[in-house]
């Protein structure tokens, strides 16, 4: 193993422990709104999407198959976050919107995890940020980008994240959808 080895694996391990680390953080900010980690990225994702926003498009965005997106989005429909409306323009397709309620608490939910992240980053550059971005931005390419080394690594294909202008997942569907602002991505 080279030393570029050992450095990579000490990045991939490290951006493991960060990830648990800032999950358990954030679970604090979450819980005092009676919302869980996994209902709280649907409904944070939703909100920084904007109005209406279709129920596929928004599994795409936090990298999550549909039928587990419905069962979040049960939960949060029955704490009155959320509602799902027909979409006027597929009448087969849900979109999703946040009620009143459902802003409210978003923006406090916010507001509190501007002030988490400030804590937890302090001291940290922006070109620092933008450099982790950058490097996140390795992790989360899709494989069509790198096609000889996911072959070689046994996979068929990666997720993407850190481009908010495209969905988490690939697309089975040729029908073009809206992209997200580039502060959506993530739940906290």
């Amino acid at each position: 193993m080279t030393n570029l080895d050992a450095l990579r694996r000490k990045v991939s391990s490290t951006l493991v422990i960060a990830a648990r680390k800032w999950r358990r953080t954030s679970h604090g900010v979450l819980s005092a709104f009676n919302v869980s980690e996994a209902c709280a990225t649907p409904l944070l994702t939703a909100g920084r999407l904007g109005a209406a926003v279709r129920q596929v498009t928004l599994a795409d965005y936090i990298g999550i198959e549909g039928p587990s997106l419905v069962r979040l989005l049960d939960q949060l429909c029955a704490a009155g976050l959320m509602r799902r409306d027909e979409d006027p323009e597929d009448r087969r397709a849900k979109t999703v919107v946040l009620t009143k309620e459902g802003r409210a608490v978003t923006a406090q939910m916010e507001e509190e995890l501007v002030t988490l992240r400030a804590q937890a980053l302090k001291g940290v550059s922006r070109s620092d940020l933008e450099a982790t971005l950058r490097v996140l931005a390795a992790f989360t390419a899709d494989s069509a980008e790198f096609p000889d080394e996911a072959k070689a690594a046994g996979s068929t294909r990666a997720s993407k994240a850190t481009n908010p202008d495209k969905p988490l997942k690939s697309r089975t569907s040729s029908k073009p959808r809206a992209t997200a602002p580039r502060n959506v991505r993530g739940s906290a």
